[in-house]
């Protein structure tokens, strides 16, 4: 898809159609008025006939009739003035492209919004218009016996439209980190769509593989033996019960910096199917964890977005990668296993599996030295009970990292919420067997519990744990979110903190 920027009115383009923004108070300016008086009055007597609304998710499509170049004005709602955000632009511009694929428009013509009583710049609203609007035009096709040829009714071209010549800079970077992080959201949304007949821990290595050598990333794919001999005793045991090996995959952004560039790692649980293992789940529970490997997958699509901006940092990026099933070989409740740190574990579930990939992901971070470390893991159905679908958990025990991790929730539209790290989450995984518990085998604290495990397993200074669980899912109110199954969580955030980082 093309998508260019020009400064010249919005009424001035000849395309298939024009797509203008309108607040709640249903004032015109700029190029909504510019464009009213185009279209002689038009936008004004649709209002005063109460058929135009600025109210978020409105949208009204009227034909111009000649009165300007293009064929289709489609205008939206942002919702109050007060409550504008990126956020906001991201849903309006998403809705706007969707109606004008639905009327088959090749080309269209955007103005940027935002920028006078909303209070973005010209850069982060360009930004906030391509992620929303090409993330709203995601589709997946999956494996269906006919080629899909939806994709064709897209947009051909995209040209946004600024005030004037010096915005065209701004803009076009906006542009290209916008669509930098859809290129990224939509990698992970691909992988976590995916079957899990089809995305293996071997095949997830390979994709990684193919993806760092397009953004030139390094990358390192760690096969079974190697992680024997590493004495990763803890993803090992989850990975026991399957004819499918594991793998660890590593990916470096900047490697060649490493010893003059701070590093920050990050680390996403891999299980490419989970069963539940002995401790089976329900038909109901396990039909939707071909998405378990969700944060595996935003740290790839995150990996890809860092390499894609450059980002002045050393950037490391792990994801163990494994089956949780069952076999003759599978791990069993009440085994005790070691992790390649030496502390040892008793297994109380084994569909507490993720944390113990994450164990030894975890403790390969510190070979790096990091200045941080961050983990993001569909980990507990305790963290839904919590915080429902709004928000992912977040756990840390650094206030810059958890600063700028929050910030960078609320930037991308990828909320976080922080969850206490309270000592008495510990004391539900202590036990006389071993040095801790892989879970306290009560529905109690399920989400702490899981956190302080995880903090075992850290050996420096800034550390946070994410809990994606209840965000994997699409959210079908969000107009940039269209599913059919994965949202895409995480890859947009990771990277938004990454470039934080830096600041």
């Amino acid at each position: 898809m093309d998508i260019k920027t020009i400064a010249a009115p919005l009424h001035e383009q000849d395309t298939d159609a024009v797509i203008a923004f309108l607040f709640a108070d249903n004032q015109l300016h700029s190029a909504a008025k510019a464009l009213d008086e185009a279209l002689n009055g038009a936008l004004t007597e649709l209002i005063e006939a109460g058929d135009l609304s600025g109210e978020a998710g409105r949208v009204l499509t009227f034909y111009p009739r000649g009165a300007i170049a293009a064929r289709r004005v489609i205008i939206v709602g942002l919702g109050s003035v007060s409550e504008f955000s990126a956020e906001a632009l991201r849903r309006a511009a998403a809705l706007g492209l969707q109606r004008a694929r639905t009327l088959k428009a090749t080309s269209v013509a955007i103005t940027i919004a935002g920028t006078g009583r909303g209070g973005l710049s010209i850069a982060d609203a360009a930004q906030a218009i391509v992620e929303g609007g090409l993330l709203g035009l995601y589709r997946y096709h999956g494996y269906k016996s006919k080629a899909a040829e939806e994709d064709n009714d897209n947009p051909q071209s995209i040209t946004l439209c600024v005030y004037d010549d010096v915005d065209i800079a701004a803009a076009e970077q906006g542009i290209h980190i916008g669509r930098t992080m859809v290129e990224g959201a939509a990698l992970t949304r691909d992988l976590v769509n995916l079957p899990p007949n089809v995305c293996t821990p071997p095949y997830l290595a390979q994709a990684a593989t193919e993806m760092a050598d397009e953004v030139g990333l390094k990358v390192t794919v760690l096969e079974k033996h190697q992680m024997e001999a590493l004495k990763m005793g803890a993803l090992l045991a989850v990975a026991q019960g399957s004819d499918t090996p594991p793998r660890f995959i590593i990916l470096e952004h900047n490697a060649a910096r490493a010893s003059e560039l701070p590093t920050v790692v990050l680390v996403g649980k891999g299980v490419t199917f989970d069963t539940g293992g002995y401790n089976i789940k329900t038909g109901e529970g396990m039909r939707s964890m071909r998405a378990d490997m969700g944060g595996a997958a935003a740290v790839i699509g995150a990996m890809r977005i860092v390499a894609r901006l450059d980002i002045p940092l050393h950037v490391v990026g792990l994801a163990p990668a494994a089956d949780n099933m069952i076999s003759g070989n599978a791990y069993r409740p009440s085994e005790v296993i070691t992790a390649s740190n030496g502390k040892t574990i008793e297994i109380v579930s084994t569909d507490a599996e993720g944390r113990l990939l994450l164990a030894d992901a975890l403790v390969y971070a510190a070979r790096y030295k990091p200045a941080a470390v961050v983990d993001i893991a569909t980990l507990t159905g305790s963290c839904i009970v919590a915080l429902g679908t709004a928000a992912a958990g977040l756990f840390s025990i650094d206030d810059t990292l958890r600063d700028k991790l929050l910030a960078s929730g609320e930037a991308t539209g990828e909320r976080l919420w922080q969850l206490p790290l309270f000592p008495e989450y510990s004391k539900t995984i202590e036990t006389p067997n071993a040095d801790m518990l892989n879970s306290p085998g009560n529905r109690f604290a399920g989400v702490g519990a899981s956190a302080a495990f995880l903090r075992n397993f850290v050996d420096y200074p800034a550390w946070a744990h994410i809990d994606m669980a209840g965000k994997m899912q699409h959210d079908k109110d969000n107009p940039y979110d269209p599913g059919p199954f994965a949202s895409g969580y995480g890859a947009r955030l990771l990277a938004e903190f990454v470039r934080r980082w830096t600041q």
